[in-house]
């Protein structure tokens, strides 16, 4: 009969409460190198040079040195190494994916009647900017007992109950999933992490009445063994649509606007178990949670390049903000020894929460580029991102203003270098390249500083060219397992390895 009544009260519970915190903003404002073997090759340091579908996305008057029509495509295979230690826990997991990162085509007109302004271009290119594909396990013991069972997971639960009612957090003859939807639609967020706390027994009031807002825990103080696994797929992409002109012989002008989608899936889960308290306490909790989001957004960018000699180039790019407007849905799942067995229902009502927007932080980039007649070219690229800029909205909600206060505070500027070397020897090129990005993050810790590199090979057959390129980056993280009541942080040091595979063509 619960089964069945399960198709009445429908699956779903809008929540009036926001769940999104800095970390979602973060994931959403960050870009990686991707594109095409040539681009990837000199570590993306090509905003003075054009002339490849890549360098569009990155300066939009790149299309107009191209001299003919072009299309290329790209695919690419994505390992993600991560080396997690927690506490006295050390852990390696890698994953990899083939994938289609980059394809466009940009089409050339020349001008006629002695116009100074030489040709123009069209074009669309598809590019993904990140790749969320992910996966770290977090296995250790747990000994940070600086607070009352600060180092568990009851202490999540612990948290967002205190303050509130028992009687928000209650049955009242519903059942379990029903209870669990209602609490979500009417209080939220937190009054649902306090309900499965509650219906786990977890937690327990102190006096066993409506108005009661202070709670215990069923466990022992001690050590807690962890075992936390982190799961995401998806990815950011983005299909901009150019626009770009080359007067005289020295100056190129482009504009791109910008389509941007999120599609992003994380399941994160957490094993507890401890030998602490008696044959009532609880002695091991399982709690899992996952997040799907989709979005889309809008941006544009400005670019330009000015020959200042035939070998010598410069250029710059503002990129706008992106204005995202992004959907979120959960689900949970949670037992213990002392749950009620009746919570195996709840991951039945998946909690959608109300549409909200994001705004990504701005861009500047300038770059510099020497061309060796048909021997090789140098190039350098300096980027700088104000972090602190990303803001929730509407601002007007109290939520929003307090994350965005946070994401002020901790996050900062961050400047990116990149560097890159071409050599060509008859119809082969020799390519590699350096970059390096700080951190976001004030503290540099949270999230570290980049270093990568890279080296390529290419070869030009004349209207069609093959291209390959590896190119690895490395990072370290300082990751808490959640941002309320267990907060303790798993150490990773992540190592994105590529090798990308590119085909372009004139037209």
């Amino acid at each position: 009969m619960k089964k069945l009544n399960l198709l009445f009260i429908g699956i779903l519970s809008a929540c009036a409460l926001n769940a999104q915190d800095i970390s979602d903003a973060l994931r959403y404002s960050q870009s990686e190198i991707q594109g095409t073997a040539r681009f990837r090759a000199l570590s993306g340091a090509f905003g003075a040079l054009g002339g490849d579908m890549s360098a569009v996305s990155l300066n939009p008057a790149s299309s107009a040195v191209f001299n003919a029509s072009h299309v290329s495509f790209s695919l690419s295979n994505a390992d993600v190494k991560n080396e997690t230690q927690y506490f006295n826990g050390f852990n390696t997991v890698n994953n990899s994916k083939f994938d289609l990162n980059q394809g466009g085509a940009s089409f050339v007109f020349a001008a006629r009647n002695g116009s100074p302004w030489r040709k123009f271009s069209l074009g669309v290119a598809y590019e993904k900017t990140n790749n969320h594909e992910n996966v770290w396990n977090a296995l250790g013991t747990n000994t940070n007992n600086d607070g009352q069972f600060s180092n568990s997971i009851v202490s999540y639960f612990y948290d967002y109950a205190d303050g509130i009612r028992l009687d928000q957090i209650s049955l009242d003859d519903r059942f379990i999933e029903e209870a669990y939807q209602d609490i979500g639609e009417r209080y939220g967020f937190a009054h649902q992490q306090a309900f499965l706390g509650y219906q786990a027994y977890i937690l327990d009031p102190v006096t066993d009445s409506d108005d009661n807002t202070e709670y215990v825990a069923n466990i022992g103080t001690g050590n807690f063994t962890h075992d936390y696994a982190y799961i995401s797929t998806g990815y950011n992409g983005k299909i901009s649509f150019n626009f770009a002109t080359q007067y005289e012989d020295k100056l190129y002008l482009g504009l791109n606007l910008n389509s941007h989608f999120i599609d992003y899936d994380r399941i994160t889960s957490l094993k507890e178990d401890n030998n602490n308290g008696d044959s009532n306490s609880i002695n091991f909790i399982d709690f899992d949670n996952t997040l799907s989001t989709t979005g889309n957004g809008f941006s544009f960018q400005l670019g330009g390049i000015l020959k200042l000699t035939q070998e010598f180039r410069v250029g710059a790019t503002y990129d706008s903000p992106t204005w995202y407007t992004i959907r979120e849905e959960t689900t949970q799942y949670i037992n213990t020894n002392l749950a009620d067995p009746d919570v195996d229902y709840i991951p039945s009502i998946i909690n959608i929460y109300p549409q909200y927007r994001l705004q990504t932080p701005g861009k500047f980039t300038g770059s510099l580029a020497y061309i060796f007649g048909t021997q090789g070219l140098l190039s350098f690229d300096y980027s700088i991102k104000d972090y602190s800029n990303t803001k929730f909205k509407p601002t007007s909600d109290s939520f929003f203003a307090d994350q965005n206060m946070i994401m002020s505070d901790v996050l900062t500027t961050a400047s990116t270098y990149r560097i890159g070397g071409e050599y060509r020897l008859k119809q082969l090129s020799f390519r590699g390249g350096y970059r390096y990005e700080e951190s976001p993050y004030a503290n540099g810790n949270t999230v570290g500083d980049l270093n990568g590199f890279s080296i390529g090979l290419g070869y030009d057959f004349g209207n069609t060219k093959f291209d390959v390129t590896f190119d690895q980056s490395q990072r370290s993280f300082e990751t808490p397992l959640y941002n309320v009541g267990l907060i303790d942080a798993a150490s990773i040091d992540q190592t994105n390895s590529n090798v990308t595979f590119s085909l372009s063509f004139n037209l």
